[in-house]
């Protein structure tokens, strides 16, 4: 209803599954208790697959990669969690428990926990947040000197920072490659902290302020990721106000658009902060969203934008639903291939199987040949499939059935394209013979 194309969620919160695994337990989060199975093998992870792609969105697998353990909590582990089973790749670290990212086995362990789902679901995109190396605890040194010691490679004490940064390459890369492999119409991206690098601590960095960013205290080196293609699509979390001195989201959002180095740049902003005054006044005055909605218009190479979070839009804070609907997704947009894929086409043939108008509907069935390569189809009120206000509908059936007092067209006029699973579109084709 709001004209969101995607649903990114979290699958994997913390070395455990939304989905029967061979690999780790059942989430917590699901029964209340690690490792007990929802009822009647119930399958959480295919459900939410098949309801988003019948409501022609797509579905991207959210993986927290290192945490295992929150609030001290290890006695609640499943005993068949993979931390029983190999507790020297986990460390523990404030309150909670993480794999340790130098640790080589723990690496290619998440590697194949996430090529798994990759290889048995029909998920569009892998997704990851900000979280490889923890944010940094003052005063509290990541305890990963027994990694360091078994599995250096090149690097000494005095480049032990660029290690830590090399694991996370190591992560990124290799999965990029494993997933493109496995399914190369899946995407890989990843909602990293807003903030690369400070100006003060690097000339290419941001005119921001923040305490922590990637580079330095997350080890996630971002623009190693983007320049070496190792990404489908970059999302950085920008969850700050226009104007904010630290981190303002206008020279955030540009700096992201002049580092994208070609990959598919969407901005991550914050609808769950609206009328919160403990967040800044500007989060209670008009709609900070709808400004910074107004003011991506004006950045050359974003795509769309990324909402956290989903409940928010439960609430329709400061009326940003009623504005999602009447302003900026009044039509549907379709989602975008990788930077990788653009040069290729999708060619299909379609065949009208019934086509017929009355005074009060009109309903269109039709089948191609090959359906198994098709996500959805879209209709079009003419063949100008370039304006999206021409976007009769996204289905992902075979038919469709519609009003006539609905459309603001000449029925005759319709036609029909597929959208791939790679998101290339083919030529469109009528619906009725002239």
């Amino acid at each position: 209803e709001l004209g969101m194309n995607a649903a990114i969620v979290q699958i994997r919160p913390i070395a455990d599954a939304f989905y029967p695994s061979d690999y780790e337990p059942w989430s917590e989060f699901l029964t209340g208790e690690q490792g007990k199975a929802p009822a009647s093998s119930f399958d959480p992870l295919e459900f939410m697959i098949k309801e988003t792609h019948k409501r022609s969105m797509e579905f991207h697998a959210w993986f927290n990669p290192y945490r295992a353990g929150r609030n001290n909590l290890v006695v609640k582990l499943s005993p068949n969690h993979v931390y029983y089973q190999h507790p020297d790749w986990f460390v523990e670290y404030g309150k909670d428990v993480y794999f340790d990212p130098g640790m080589t086995p723990a690496r290619k362990f998440v590697e194949k926990v996430i090529a798994d789902v990759v290889t048995r679901y029909d998920i569009d995109a892998v997704h990851f947040d900000d979280y490889y190396y923890p944010y940094r605890l003052e005063g509290i040194e990541f305890p990963d000197s027994l990694s360091f010691s078994l599995f250096p490679r090149q690097f000494s004490a005095e480049t032990k920072e660029d290690w830590r940064r090399d694991n996370i390459n190591l992560l990124v890369h290799e999965l990029y490659d494993t997933i493109n492999y496995i399914k190369p119409w899946v995407h890989f991206g990843i909602s990293t902290f807003g903030v690369w690098r400070n100006k003060s601590a690097d000339p290419e960095g941001s005119d921001t302020h923040t305490l922590q960013t990637n580079y330095d205290d997350l080890y996630g080196d971002a623009l190693t990721w983007l320049r070496n293609g190792w990404l489908d699509y970059i999302l950085p979390q920008c969850y700050q106000y226009m104007g904010r001195p630290i981190m303002d989201y206008r020279i955030v959002s540009q700096w992201w658009s002049d580092h994208n180095y070609g990959t598919n740049y969407y901005i991550g902003q914050g609808p769950f902060r609206l009328g919160d005054p403990d967040r800044g006044e500007r989060w209670t005055e008009g709609n900070e969203i709808t400004r910074q909605l107004r003011f991506n218009d004006s950045i050359p190479n974003l795509l769309g934008s990324g909402y956290f979070r989903s409940q928010t839009f439960m609430k329709n804070p400061l009326g940003i639903n009623d504005s999602l609907k009447a302003v900026f997704y009044k039509y549907p947009a379709i989602p975008p291939a990788s930077h990788h894929d653009v040069d290729k086409t999708f060619d299909v043939k379609t065949n009208i199987v019934q086509s017929k108008i009355s005074k009060r509907k009109i309903v269109v069935e039709w089948e191609v040949d090959k359906p198994e390569q098709v996500r959805f189809y879209v209709i079009y009120k003419s063949n100008e499939t370039n304006k999206p206000e021409n976007i009769v509908a996204v289905v992902a059936g075979n038919g469709i059935k519609l009003k006539r007092k609905l459309l603001s067209a000449d029925p005759e006029n319709l036609v029909i394209t597929a959208i791939d699973k790679y998101r290339i579109e083919s030529k469109p084709i009528s619906f009725f013979e002239k």
